[in-house]
């Protein structure tokens, strides 16, 4: 398909007049947004914890999440961690910020746009199924996940 590159404004939650705006690279392989430590400076967004972050060449890291901050690309706008990484290198959004935002990206024209199910605004989509009696929601799996910490599955 080739590289697709679009503007996107990032607003800090915490310090709204702190906002910048630039082209990212739309990588629908890619998880989230990474913005290089520069721009997270700028925008002065707080450190919040850290991950393991294995990359194309299957090489891993431990990098710095930051957050919170607020995406608006192609009209639409959510809340996102960031993932940081080090001054120079190329902004990214990733799947996370598509999906949350109902946005795809277009083969043809190699632009994002909204959902055509959605044009209006995003569709969020829950998959789980409600009990009628309970009015409560149940998961449609039974599977939990193992508690690593106390070797409890």
């Amino acid at each position: 398909m080739g590289k697709v590159v679009e503007k996107i404004k990032l607003i800090n939650v915490f310090e709204p007049e702190k906002e910048i705006e630039l082209e990212a690279i739309i990588d629908t392989g890619a998880t989230m947004l990474v913005l290089p430590q520069n721009v997270i400076d700028k925008l002065n967004l707080r450190k919040m914890r850290e991950v393991k972050v294995k990359y194309a060449n299957n090489k891993t890291e431990i990098k710095s999440i930051y957050g919170i901050v607020t995406v608006e690309i192609c009209g639409r706008a959510g809340e996102f961690n960031v993932l940081a990484e080090p001054e120079g290198a190329q902004p990214l959004v990733g799947q996370i910020i598509l999906e949350q935002l109902d946005l795809i990206v277009d083969p043809s024209t190699r632009k994002v746009i909204p959902n055509p199910r959605s044009p209006e605004m995003p569709i969020v989509e829950i998959l789980m199924a409600t009990s009628p009696n309970s009015g409560y929601a149940v998961s449609r799996s039974s599977s939990r996940c193992p508690d690593k910490r106390h070797g409890k599955n």
